[in-house]
């Protein structure tokens, strides 16, 4: 092959394009549609993923969270009713955590939480808000969760052992409410029963600045709640679901994983197992969550993929009819270039370059495209995006292996062409 042909050929495939605009066009817009995808898609999953991970890791690296069952039994193929047979977590399982694991320093129960969650309206006066999350924790919530108080204070012990009815709003019910006044001391109603604003939480990190409802909250005493709905919470309860959590982060300089062996101790003991028993409880760290989202992500990826290959694939038969087409067109050509001595790999790579040429046209638009779509996307709505480099060299490479495998054969047809037989062609 003599290589100062390329520029030759490239320039001719330049020229087929632009002679045959309508044609290559249409012929280009499934590989069009797939690369947009593949990029937009990418850049708006990517964009998600490195915030929600940063989110998490805002929570806190250490902190132990245990419930009843989580999303790691069902992913590993944990049964409902297996699950739901288990016993609940109950405060007095943090009381016995606090005191006989050495290496955990705070521990916080939280009613409300989970699968289960409680949700009411906040009224004051003639106001009120959506429906919102109800949580029932003990004192210690804002240390554990790492909430921060932007006015007022949190609730003692006292008033969590005196059910004191006095709350604390998030950002959503506080400006929904109090938009133009100082809750502060004001009097509200969640549900059907009245409670005292004692403070207002600061504004909680969320995925990229994307709202996701993660301010929509009011937090009570747990012992307030309990009053309220109903729950007895002392009580483990087996067959029955109660949306109630502990949280625990160990003590500074501790090493996680004697603190999660210390929590299973205390937890095995108090729910009776033997030594050859699975446990029957759930024990979630930020590395579980992280590796839990990283299978959705992964698996969500890869459905993309799959989705937009179907549209790569009825780019790539487009791509073949066409260069089969132009083979027919220009039969007389390929005849006069035999004729004169172009060897068969030359006619090979004309047309082959041809496809890779149109293919890479239309890639190239999709990651303009793409691009665009995530980036409208993310100034509409404020949804994280990303574009990372390896989405637009993916998106070049499955343009350009399209035109090389769907225009193989209208090339190889090209350059096996008689060159008497072609000059003959009508």
């Amino acid at each position: 092959m003599r290589w100062s042909l390329f520029d030759e050929i490239i320039q001719m495939s330049f020229d087929t394009l632009r002679g045959n605009k309508m044609r290559s066009s249409l012929t280009v817009l499934g590989i069009v549609i797939g690369i947009t995808s593949i990029v937009g898609m990418t850049a708006l999953i990517r964009g998600f993923d490195q915030s929600l991970r940063d989110s998490i890791k805002s929570l806190g690296p250490d902190t132990i969270t245990l419930s009843k069952f989580s999303g790691l039994s069902f992913a590993a193929g944990g049964d409902f009713q297996a699950l739901l047979m288990r016993p609940n977590m109950t405060p007095d399982d943090a009381t016995a955590i606090e005191r006989e694991a050495p290496s955990i320093a705070i521990v916080d129960v939280t009613l409300g939480a989970g699968g289960q969650a409680t949700q009411e309206r906040v009224y004051y006066k003639n106001l009120r808000s959506k429906r919102i999350q109800v949580f029932g924790t003990t004192e210690r919530f804002a240390d554990v969760s790492r909430v921060r108080i932007e006015s007022g204070r949190f609730f003692t012990s006292g008033e969590v052992q005196r059910r004191r009815q006095v709350v604390v709003l998030g950002q959503t019910p506080a400006q929904a409410l109090f938009a133009t006044t100082d809750p502060l001391g004001k009097i509200v109603r969640i549900g059907l029963q009245a409670y005292e604003v004692i403070g207002v939480a600061d504004k909680r990190p969320s995925p990229g600045g994307f709202n996701l409802g993660i301010d929509d909250f009011v937090v009570i005493p747990q012992t307030a709640y309990q009053k309220q709905f109903g729950i007895r919470a002392f009580t483990a309860g087996r067959g029955e679901m109660r949306s109630i959590t502990i949280s625990a982060v160990p003590r500074e300089g501790v090493d996680r994983a004697t603190a999660l062996r210390e929590v299973e101790n205390v937890m095995r003991i108090r729910h009776g197992l033997r030594l050859d028993q699975p446990n029957d409880f759930d024990l979630v760290t930020q590395d579980a969550i992280l590796e839990l989202w990283d299978q959705i992500s992964q698996a969500t990826l890869l459905a993309l993929v799959v989705i937009s290959s179907i549209a790569l694939m009825v780019g790539g038969i487009g791509v073949m009819s066409i260069m089969t087409i132009t083979v027919t067109e220009r039969t007389r050509e390929i005849g006069v270039r035999k004729a004169l001595g172009a060897r068969r790999v030359e006619i090979l790579w004309q047309f082959l370059l041809e496809a890779v040429f149109l293919t890479s046209t239309g890639g190239l638009l999709g990651i303009v495209c793409g691009s665009s779509l995530g980036l409208a996307v993310h100034l509409i709505t404020g949804f994280p995006v990303s574009l990372p480099w390896w989405s637009f060299a993916i998106g070049i490479g499955f343009s350009a292996g399209i035109g090389v495998f769907f225009g193989m054969v209208p090339a190889i047809r090209a350059s096996r062409l008689d060159p008497i037989e072609a000059l003959r062609h009508e």
